[in-house]
């Protein structure tokens, strides 16, 4: 690396922080599209000031009065979307080894007048600023150059060729969009347009300038200046693991099925239990696991804490909802999952019905459901689920889903066939939907919410660094920005955590802000408990005490409503927490 040069044209800018803590996330690759509803479910519902620090797949963005005549060659003939978008600016390009930065800040006003319009020109000197420092910590001089917005390399020359580009919204004084920092970018994409409508001058990158250094280090050192300028009250920051790529986001990715051997020669034979926590845990498992900084954990022959040996009675409730279940052919999570709180939800009368079969096309480390390759969905399940919420008198059906990522949209249809359903033949109702991810579709999103569900739950699982582990068809940015659409759309979130496999107390603290940042209404936390020797294996018990500081943490986030104990399940209590939540909701209107 070249010894660090001082900056060029960076004086201090005058936009500072106004005192809320600053939530940094780091988030791998995420699709366009994504990144922007999550930008703007942080800017509608929350007050914390966030940095999302990314990756796009290829992507061409067009500002608000941008020129399309800048766009040469059609997107997506070399396989990128082109997306209008209302930032300022013309078009550029997104995509991988480019650094993008959302701040979704709290801009302090111009001057010193309270309530004045935020210093927008103040405010893009600052993200320049940070540009330039960065830059300049790595061994690169930049600096501006009058009448092109953005930070350049030999600014003042005839050889000018821009680094970073910067395209910001300020919306009822929150900021949205932000700046893209070239890094290890194929250059060849802006031979496609005319990059920021700007004519005769190049664009370039770290490596292009001779800068050989990792994405991870431009985070660091753009998250320490920007920091450095903004001076929040704290950083909060978390970070999925670095190897995050569109290709870990697949289906069938642990195995056969649940409680085979994934190791050995006879996979007919279970292994016997020894204390190691790892056997029988797959050799590609095991290598996410220590990439995410998790070794070791609770041995196999240990016994459970006294608070977590759950009373099982069925008594003649949970017979007669049985027979409900099985004379009407359905599938209930509660017992595919192995859900530690089947009797007492049962002996209520009330269950969770899994709809779209019973095989899940995804992997997650931590789940008994079936992995095998699904079967084609039962177009009389609708009615028949309709049916079984008559006959037990509900007041709340819970509908969740195993993922169908061999469906066009996810199964999303199916689930709202379902809604429908119930609403037909008991229209006093109310239904929870317990959705996948639907692989980030819009439009499958947009089905489901057109069936006008009263809750809609969608669980983020675990905290950001363990999520490639936990349930590496996922994604903690599409998870939080389905959360972020749906309530957009004015539903009733919900989401949940498991517990267990390695995340840390400040992690969970991370995860509920958050949760509540995107408007999550209400909020499960439950305990991880291993289903097989071949599942992630639990790290640690947390003890009720604990639990009971999470749920008080959430509150404290402005989560209406906290279920939080060692049982926790989704849909454990789902009556109480809702009706717990709209009372809250009523009283602040």
């Amino acid at each position: 690396m070249r010894p660090t040069a001082a900056p060029v044209d960076a004086p201090p800018a005058d936009v500072r922080g106004t005192g809320a803590p600053l939530r940094v996330r780091w988030l791998g690759s995420v699709a366009y599209r994504e990144a922007w509803s999550l930008q703007q479910g942080l800017h509608a519902n929350g007050s914390d000031d966030h940095l999302l620090l990314l990756e796009h797949p290829p992507t061409y963005t067009l500002g608000r009065h941008a020129d399309r005549a800048n766009v040469l060659t059609e997107p997506s003939e070399v396989g990128a979307e082109l997306i209008d978008v209302d930032r300022g600016g013309d078009v550029t390009f997104h995509g991988p080894g480019q650094l993008v930065a959302y701040p979704v800040l709290t801009l302090p006003p111009k001057g010193d007048a309270p309530g004045g319009l935020p210093d927008t020109p103040g405010y893009v000197a600052m993200l320049e600023a940070v540009l330039i420092d960065t830059l300049a910590d790595l061994g690169l001089v930049a600096g501006r150059r009058p009448g092109c917005p953005g930070v350049w390399i030999d600014p003042d020359r005839t050889a000018a060729r821009k680094i970073a580009a910067i395209g910001v919204r300020i919306e009822r004084g929150r900021s949205l969009h932000g700046v893209a920092l070239n890094v290890d970018t194929d250059l060849s994409w802006f031979d496609r347009i005319i990059p920021c409508g700007i004519r005769g001058h190049g664009v370039t990158s770290l490596a292009a300038e001779g800068i050989d250094v990792s994405m991870r280090d431009v985070v660091d050192r753009f998250v320490e200046r920007f920091a450095q300028r903004w001076e929040p009250a704290s950083v909060d920051r978390s970070d999925v693991v670095w190897r995050h790529t569109e290709a870990d986001l697949t289906p069938f990715s642990r195995g056969a099925g649940p409680g085979e051997p994934t190791a050995g020669a006879n996979r007919a034979r279970p292994r016997p239990l020894t204390p190691d926590p790892a056997v029988g845990v797959s050799v590609r498992l095991r290598g996410r696991l220590a990439e995410a900084g998790v070794r070791g954990g609770v041995e196999l022959t240990d016994r459970k804490p006294q608070w977590l040996r759950a009373r099982v009675d069925h008594g003649a409730e949970v017979l007669s909802l049985k027979r409900t279940v099985r004379d009407l052919d359905l599938v209930t999570v509660c017992e595919e999952a192995g859900c530690p709180n089947l009797s007492e939800c049962w002996s209520e009368g009330t269950a969770t019905f899994m709809v779209c079969g019973e095989r899940c096309t995804r992997a997650c480390g931590f789940c008994l459901v079936d992995t095998r390759r699904p079967e084609p969905l039962d177009p009389g399940e609708p009615a028949r689920v309709a049916e079984a919420a008559d006959q037990m008198g509900l007041e709340l059906a819970v509908v969740t889903m195993v993922a169908r990522d061999d469906l066009a949209d996810g199964g999303a249809a199916h689930v709202a066939a379902v809604v429908r359903a119930i609403r037909a033949r008991r229209p006093g109702t109310e239904v929870e939907v317990l959705i996948s991810d639907l692989r980030g579709d819009e439009v499958a999103l947009t089905s489901v919410l057109a069936a006008a569900p009263d809750v809609v739950n969608h669980n983020i699982e675990s905290v950001a660094r363990l999520q490639r582990a936990v349930r590496p068809s996922a994604s903690y940015a599409r998870s939080l920005s389905l959360l972020a659409r749906a309530r957009a759309a004015g539903a009733l979130t919900k989401s949940g955590l498991v517990l267990g496999m390695g995340e840390t107390e400040q992690e969970v603290t991370s995860t509920l802000a958050d949760l509540a940042a995107v408007g999550v209404s209400i909020v499960t936390i439950g305990q991880y408990l291993r289903p097989t020797s071949h599942h992630l294996p639990v790290a640690r018990w947390w003890t009720p005490e604990e639990f009971d500081g999470f749920a008080q943490v959430g509150r404290s986030l402005g989560i209406a409503h906290v279920e939080s104990s060692p049982f926790t399940r989704s849909s454990h209590h789902a009556r109480a927490s809702l009706d717990a939540a709209r009372a809250l909701s009523e009283e602040h209107r």
